[in-house]
């Protein structure tokens, strides 16, 4: 078992006491280090932030020894990640992990191994063996010296196998289209199919429907329930993820030569979600971050080229209703026939529970059943690329790190199918370019917005688009390339990818920037990526200037208002007041129409957007009759509820407020919910940050006002001059408490 010998504690005296504990066993990084399994000696350099330059004489040994120094810093981090992508957390969380673990099974790899490991490339499955054999290795080394967390929990980590880097779990996180198919059933079954598609609108525009003999009654809560518990336990904010890149021609920069931006926006965790490393040794030569589970660099350069990724957003899962049997609930129709389930059966070790509990895994020819109804004879089948070899998130970059051309590359894009990527390069030889790299299911005849009947065979995929198929640009007239996770199809597109796509405003004040000036350099890209234009705050400005206000008392903030120019600096008290009064207007737009458990799916992608079409342009269907006079209406009820609400939190003197009181960002450990004093121990301190969710600088916020998410990563890159090349990874390198790598990149962040 998994328990270990040595005492445990559940709470310390103090603070103090648990830093102290933590620091007598932070990693050794000095010395000659013995790890077993290496062929050759291997030189590993930590830079002044932690870094590890890692120089090998050979494939094996190099990801053995990225493994090994990976397990230093984040040993606590991937041994959770493991678990959660494998369904092994009961084993430490007790029954609460239980239905995490059944979905993480559910959702499993089961096809052939062999079609899996090459997907990636050739060597993919020597690296993982080597790469889990340097984790292993480090946990032999440090015996009962167990990072504090282990310590705390009671329980020793788990040795890695190869295979446990092919979880699924990360990568569903990302393909969560099936979530929204069940938002906007939902919808419909509330107001009906045209209202739902005016509240809800699709990008492209789509006018989508139940599928013939679909009830909107069928669409619980329950139905994702499985999926909910699992993701939740993965402690992500539960807001999309967005991200920004873009590429600069040689003849757009100051030095001649490709320049080169990224940075992937998701929730902003300790320890932080990337990993900064370099990898040496004959045929590898890359450097970048990655997540610190998984072998090779997801975005930086080699010798050759640079990189970087934002998510496309790509339709990869489909939800489908199968007919149950009423007399053998594990036999479901296809055609006018009833087919058996497929049924696994595995154990799992519960934590507290002498013997293993089981589990029933069921399939239908769709995939896994992740929900039930036998009343209703009805179970709901996920399909997903997951279930295809080569999906496992983020390990095509294994091919991506040696690719020395722009051809190559885009060759090698073939063997990224899962997250779906903008994955957006440079090369030194001077060209730039883009790709919408994912595996993309072809529907012919539907579009994938609703779950749909899956005994008739009128919804299969019809096989996947082929890398050429996929949009993609190389060097543009225009010099640079841009994503930023908004609409990428280009005009006249003949396939259908995705229908909900972000909102493009941070895309538009990027191509902005980017159009401005002729020449730009490295500090112009630290520049863009730092941008807090908000664009929707400037057109909401605008409504303020040409409505009608009746009460004197708004007149102070009004004029606030009409002042700013919609940048969410941190010290700005009208950035603030917009914050407030945005967000009370979208909700209070959707409640007139939908209930506020339904208006909290549609506030995320298009609300911002619905709300300001609703605005500029005021009609009979949001505000009735005398629609201009309503609206103004509605600017003044809003405004007032806004200043009530920011008065409360802050102070009734609006020249005292700033955005940055209300939105900071508070890096919160896993393990500050045991007790105050692990709070005080692993937190850090408040950062006060700028921006939002619309802005270049991605800082979405909760419903506190909390920044949750954004560019905990962030690189920049000069083709022509690659030691010039800058990165962080917030809040730094190491996740142990009592390192001086714990927190030295948060302060850069600001």
């Amino acid at each position: 078992m998994l328990w270990l010998v040595l005492p445990t504690f559940a709470r310390a005296q103090s603070a103090d006491d648990l830093f102290a504990r933590a620091k007598s066993v932070v990693a050794v990084y000095r010395g000659e280090l013995q790890a077993d399994g290496l062929t050759q000696p291997v030189k590993v350099i930590r830079d002044r932030w932690g870094v590890a330059h890692i120089y090998a004489q050979n494939t094996e040994d190099l990801f053995l020894a990225q493994g090994f120094v990976a397990a230093q810093d984040r040993l606590f981090q991937i041994d959770m990640w493991r678990r959660i992508g494998i369904g092994e957390t009961a084993e430490v969380l007790g029954e609460s992990g239980l239905a995490g673990d059944r979905f993480a099974r559910l959702v499993k790899y089961r096809g052939d191994m062999q079609s899996e490991w090459t997907s990636y490339s050739p060597d993919a499955e020597q690296i993982a063996t080597a790469f889990t054999r340097g984790i292993n290795a480090y946990i032999d080394s440090i015996g009962e010296r167990l990072p504090i967390e282990f310590q705390i929990l009671g329980y020793r980590p788990q040795k890695w196998q190869p295979t446990d880097i092919l979880g699924r779990m990360s990568g569903i996180i990302m393909a969560r289209n099936f979530k929204s198919e069940i938002d906007r059933g939902r919808l419909i079954a509330a107001v009906g199919v045209e209202k739902a598609r005016w509240l809800s609108p699709t990008d492209p525009p789509r006018d989508f429907a139940l599928a013939p003999g679909i009830e909107a009654t069928i669409f619980e809560n329950k139905i994702l329930e499985l999926y909910d518990v699992a993701t939740k336990s993965l402690d992500f904010a539960k807001l999309p993820a967005g991200s920004n890149n873009w590429a600069v021609s040689g003849r757009n920069s100051v030095t001649g030569t490709p320049l080169l931006a990224s940075d992937p926006h998701r929730a902003i965790t300790l320890p932080s979600l990337r990993y900064l490393v370099h990898l040496n040794a004959p045929g590898w030569n890359v450097i970048g971050g990655g997540e610190p589970g998984l072998p090779g660099v997801a975005i930086g350069h080699n010798e050759h080229l640079a990189w970087g990724m934002t998510i496309v957003g790509t339709d990869q899962s489909d939800l489908y209703i199968e007919e149950l049997n009423p007399d053998d609930p594990r036999q479901y129709k296809v055609g006018a026939e009833w087919q058996p389930m497929t049924v696994i059966r595995e154990s799992v070790l519960v934590r507290g529970q002498t013997q293993p509990m089981e589990l029933e895994l069921c399939y239908t020819r769709h995939g896994p059943v992740i929900f039930e109804d036998r009343e209703k004879h009805v179970a709901i089948a996920l399909r997903w690329v997951g279930a295809e070899p080569g999906t496992a998130a983020y390990l095509g970059s294994l091919a991506l790190d040696r690719a020395k051309s722009a051809d190559e590359f885009l060759e090698e894009a073939d063997r990224w199918k899962m997250p779906s990527e903008n994955l957006t390069f440079a090369t030194r030889s001077g060209q730039i370019g883009w790709i919408a790299a994912a595996l993309t299911p072809v529907r012919k005849g539907w579009d994938g917005l609703l779950p749909v009947p899956g005994a008739n065979g009128e919804y299969e995929w019809q096989g996947f688009l082929s890398t050429r198929q996929l949009p993609q640009v190389l060097d543009p007239t225009k010099g640079f390339v841009a994503t930023a996770n908004h609409n990428i199809l280009p005009t006249g597109y003949p396939h259908e990818i995705a229908y909900e796509f972000a909102m493009p405003y941070r895309f538009l004040q990027t191509e902005k920037r980017l159009s401005e000036k002729p020449k730009h350099t490295l500090d112009d890209m630290a520049s863009i990526q730092h941008d807090i234009t908000a664009i929707p705050g400037q057109r909401l400005i605008e409504v303020v200037k040409q409505a009608r206000w009746q009460d004197a008392s708004m007149k102070p903030y009004v004029e606030l208002l009409v002042k700013w120019d919609g940048r969410l600096t941190r010290e700005s008290a009208a950035a603030a007041l917009y914050v407030v009064w945005f967000d009370e207007m979208v909700k209070e737009l959707y409640d007139a129409h939908v209930s506020k458990e339904l208006t909290k799916p549609l506030l995320g992608n298009v609300g911002k957007e619905v709300l300001l079409k609703a605005l500029e342009q005021p009609t009979h269907r949001w505000f009735g009759d005398d629609p201009i006079a309503k609206r103004n209406e509605f600017l003044a009820t809003a405004l007032k509820g806004a200043v009530a609400r920011i008065t409360e939190k802050l102070s009734a003197d609006h020249n005292t407020w700033a955005w940055g009181k209300l939105h900071q960002l508070k890096l919160k450990h896993p393990l500050a919910s045991r007790g105050t004093e692990f709070a005080q121990a692993f937190n850090l301190d408040a950062v006060s940050t700028g921006g939002d969710g619309t802005t270049p600088m991605n800082a979405r916020f909760n419903e506190n006002f909390e920044h949750v998410d954004g560019a905990s990563f962030r690189i920049i890159m000069d083709l022509g001059d690659l030691d010039s090349c800058r990165a962080t990874s917030t809040p730094g390198q190491s996740g142990q408490l009592g390192s001086p790598h714990y927190a030295d990149l948060l302060p850069p962040m600001e």
